[in-house]
């Protein structure tokens, strides 16, 4: 009976650790916040091209293996860069 009793009391506790939490997520990555889904031709082209053009917001190119702050910035422009120096994505944040 005392033992009944006591998994009475715990199945509580044991029951919500089956509970889990709900992952926070980033914002949709809307390519039209910024530009790029326009900017989209230019996947697979080298990086260089890049240094001909001007933009009229905030652009980051981000080399392969380099440190990039968390920030979110929903209007600036994201250009990743592979190995060989070759435009991978182009995005918004």
């Amino acid at each position: 009976m005392k033992r009944a009793f006591s998994l009475l009391l715990c199945a509580p506790l044991l029951l919500s650790a089956c509970v889990m939490e709900p992952v926070p997520t980033r914002p949709a990555d809307n390519l039209a916040s910024c530009g790029a889904d326009d900017l989209q031709y230019l996947v697979g082209r080298p990086g260089v091209l890049l240094d001909g053009m001007r933009f009229s917001q905030d652009v980051r190119v981000i080399q392969y293996g380099m440190a990039v702050t968390m920030d979110y910035n929903p209007t600036r422009l994201n250009f990743w860069l592979d190995r060989r120096d070759v435009i991978e994505r182009v995005t918004c944040g």
